[in-house]
This record gives structure tokens, C-alpha cells and sequence, in this order.
């Protein structure tokens, strides 16, 4: 029986919220009740100079002195209402000393995947149509060299040619949005490998399809082909990849941010993890589950409606494509069937 997109939608909506909880509890248990709990620590830590009156106020606000399952309610319920804490190195609420700095990781992941999605269509196009002695080959070997290339070697490198030598930004001032663009092309190169070997192993399957020979036959141009035919179904499955790589940029951003010296979130862990400012960390991490869990669940919704050959099956609440060689639709040809789901 074919299931309806709308229930489709209600269990990607209820396994998304399964996964947010689990992460946060997973969080949770690693950085508050493992042996060495670190709030105890710095509570009890005379050089932290916590007066008696704070460390009770401390205490309980986090049910430090209820039992494990207390503590876990407790925070859960802050977290679900948006009240992430207090940081234990500034005094201050977490979500906006969070919301301070967020926008500027979030914007740099942003552009970083702009300008990977770019740069990997604009390789895979070479790759697939450029004659062989116009460097055909050569960028098809593109995606392997920017992959063997740490990330951080492409940030100095950056700097060095177009900060130190072209004087293009200053790493003074590196929030500037020349200065954002460069350090955004710096997360965007590794990305953008991943995504241009996706984006080329579709090309060349989809091009030895029927549907691309009679085009051809029909005096269509290699470009022609590539746009009113090829680009649509050889993007598809970037939509999953893009969704996978989510974690990567959030992370690669963090690392970008202290080659650049930008004031993200990666400075805001760095001195954390430093200070061992437990409540900051568990929202850093939870909220990066929740992005990440947020748009795979978008992928897996829009997914669907790009690609009708998808179905939906009730048994298994994951998008299916027909075999090769089964037309889907209700012009399928004499002698095929479209797929149903079972």
C-alpha cells in the first residue's frame, strides 16, 4: 500500500526528535556524570573563587545534589525551552553569549558551501565535456588532490598568497567579507571534492543513458545536453551529500575560524574547553546535532518531491528508486510497470 507524503513527513519528524534527545542525553552523560565531574571540580576549585553563597546557588539551579535522573530532567526541560544554562567562566547565560557568535560560523558554512557547490559543478562540467587535450583529465584529478590536502594547509596557504602577498585582506580584520570569502574558500575546497566526484560519477552514467543519445542524435550541443537534460538528475543525489556534509563544514568552520582569528564558535569551544566551562560545551554540541539532524531531515523531505521516481513505503520509512530500466509514471510504456510500493 502507498503510503501518503504527509505520514512520510510525521516519521522523519518523529525519528529527527528521537535523534535530537538521544544526542542530548548521550551529551549529557559523557560531560555531567561520568566519574571527574567537571562542574563539581571548579565549584570545589579554590582558585575559581566561587564564594559559598554561589556555589549553592550553582548547585541548584543544575540539581547537582538530586540524583542523576533529576539532573538530566532538568536540563532536558531547559533545553527543550530554549534555556541552555549559565556559563560557569562568565556568569552568563549560555544561549546568548551562543547566539553572539553563531551567526558568524553559521555565515562562513554557508559561503563555504555556496562556493564548494560552484566549484564542484563547475568541475564536473570540465570533466565530463571539455576535450581531453583542454585539461579534461586534469580535473578529473582535481577532486583527490583537494581532498589529500588538509584543511589547514589550505588556510595558510591562503593567507599567505592572498593576505601577506596581495594584500587582498588583512588578518587583522579578517570578518571583513573579502576576508569572509577567502576564509570560506578555504572550507569550501575539501567540500567541494566530495561533492565534484558525486557530481561526475553522475554525469558519466547519466550521458550513456538512452535519453542522452537521442539528444545527441537530435543535434543537441554538449552544453545544451548538460543543461536541459543531464544537470537535473546528475544534482540529485548532491541534495544527500550536501546533507552529510553538514557535520563537515560545522567542524572545518571551527578550525577555519582560529587560522583566520575570527570570533565564532570555534573561539567560544577553544576557551571552554579550556576553562572546562561544561554548561557552553554541551550546548555547542547539542545545538550542532540539532543543525545537523535539521537539514538531513530537510534532505530526506525535499528528496521525494525532486525525484518522482521515489516511493514511499510504509514499512520502511526511507525514499526508494525503481531498478533501472522501470519507467515510473503514468506514461510508462507497454511492457513496463511502475514501481509500488509493497
Amino acid at each position: 500500500m502507498r503510503s501518503s507524503y504527509p505520514g512520510f513527513v510525521l516519521r522523519r519528524l518523529g525519528q529527527a526528535v528521537v535523534v535530537v534527545l538521544l544526542a542530548y542525553i548521550a551529551t549529557f552523560v559523557v560531560i555531567s556524570v561520568l566519574p571527574g565531574d567537571p562542574v563539581s571540580g571548579i565549584l570545589n576549585n579554590p582558585e575559581n573563587g566561587f564564594s559559598p553563597e554561589q556555589v549553592d546557588q550553582i548547585v541548584s539551579y543544575y540539581k547537582l545534589d538530586q540524583p542523576v535522573p533529576v539532573q538530566l530532567w532538568e536540563s532536558l526541560s531547559r533545553f527543550l525551552t530554549g534555556d541552555l544554562g549559565v556559563s560557569l567562566r562568565t556568569n552568563l547565560p549560555v544561549a546568548p553569549m551562543i547566539g553572539q557568535v553563531a551567526a558568524s560560523t553559521f555565515s562562513l558554512a554557508g559561503a563555504a558551501l555556496v562556493i564548494a557547490l560552484v566549484l564542484a559543478f563547475a568541475v564536473g562540467y570540465g570533466a565530463h565535456a571539455l576535450p581531453r587535450w583542454a585539461g579534461r583529465d586534469l580535473l578529473r584529478a582535481f577532486p583527490s588532490l583537494f581532498l589529500s590536502v588538509p584543511n589547514y594547509v589550505v588556510g595558510l596557504l591562503v593567507l599567505i598568497f592572498f593576505s601577506f602577498q596581495l594584500h587582498l585582506f588583512s588578518v587583522i580584520d579578517s570578518e571583513t567579507p573579502v576576508g569572509t570569502f577567502f576564509a570560506a574558500l578555504t572550507l569550501a575546497i575539501p567540500v567541494s571534492a566530495q561533492l565534484a566526484e558525486v557530481i561526475i560519477a553522475n554525469l558519466d552514467h547519466e550521458s550513456t543513458q538512452e535519453y542522452a543519445t537521442v539528444a545527441r542524435s537530435r543535434g543537441l550541443t554538449q552544453a545544451g545536453l548538460f543543461v536541459r537534460h543531464l544537470l537535473k538528475p546528475a544534482s540529485l543525489p548532491v541534495v544527500t551529500v550536501i546533507a552529510l556534509i553538514v557535520g563537515e563544514l560545522l567542524g572545518g568552520a571551527v578550525l577555519t575560524e582560529q587560522i583566520f582569528g575570527r570570533n565564532g564558535l570555534g573561539s567560544l569551544v577553544q576557551q571552554s574547553v579550556t576553562t572546562q566551562d561544561t554548561p557552553v560545551l554541551q550546548a555547542v554540541v547539542s545545538l550542532s546535532a540539532v543543525v545537523f539532524v535539521v537539514v538531513n531531515l530537510v534532505a530526506d523531505l525535499v528528496y521525494p518531491l525532486l525525484d518522482p521516481r521515489v516511493r514511499l513505503t510504509e514499512t520502511r520509512a526511507r525514499a526508494t528508486v525503481p531498478a533501472p530500466g522501470r519507467v515510473p509514471g503514468p506514461f510508462a510504456p507497454s511492457g513496463l510497470s511502475t514501481p509500488k510500493a509493497g
